[in-house]
């Protein structure tokens, strides 16, 4: 009992921090408009063009908030939804449904395979972190919520939580950043 106490405390104090930083970011200047494309010229795809970092997305952001709301949720192989708990890839898909509005599905591999790479120095809430946690390429992925934190479904023992890339678990078995937004 004491233990829930103190995880509830510690994700109220979480929360509430990054709702205070949201709210500051939701306070600062809006992004700069693109330039409309010349007429006959079609316009560049996103994914060939670096992505600028903004002060605020709100979709970015309730992915990022869809994770944290999650936190201490059971961890179970193959779960898909807060009621019966969740594995990695089932987190990452509950999120990008609830949060941001897509629908995806497949194992954490699957989900490398889908989205797109980008650099680390990019990484954005809501974008995807992949690790090799099992001997195999992406066998393990999470939510990248900023500040050099991720939140995912670690395991049987300790549920949905939340890691710094820095962790050095985390950190030696680091593959890649990826997105399924812009």
């Amino acid at each position: 009992m004491k233990a829930t106490a103190q995880s509830n405390k510690r994700r109220s104090c979480l929360l509430s921090g990054l709702g205070a930083a949201l709210l500051l970011a939701g306070c600062s200047s809006p992004p700069a408009k693109r330039p409309a494309p010349a007429s006959g010229v079609p316009a560049n795809p996103a994914a060939s063009r670096p992505r600028p970092p903004g002060p605020y997305n709100s979709v970015r952001n309730d992915v990022a908030m869809a994770a944290l709301s999650l936190l201490d949720t059971p961890y179970a192989w193959g779960g898909r939804g807060p009621a019966t708990g969740f594995d990695c890839s089932g987190l990452v898909a509950h999120v990008m449904r609830v949060g941001g509005g897509l629908r995806v599905q497949g194992s954490a591999a699957d989900l490398g395979r889908m989205s797109r790479p980008i650099d680390r120095s990019d990484l954005q809430p809501g974008d995807l972190v992949f690790f090799n946690s099992l001997g195999a390429r992406h066998s393990h992925v999470g939510v990248y919520v900023g500040d050099n934190r991720f939140v995912h479904a670690s395991n049987p023992r300790t549920g949905v939580r939340i890691d710094a890339l820095s962790n050095r678990y985390y950190a030696q078995r680091f593959e890649g950043a990826h997105t399924l937004l812009d």
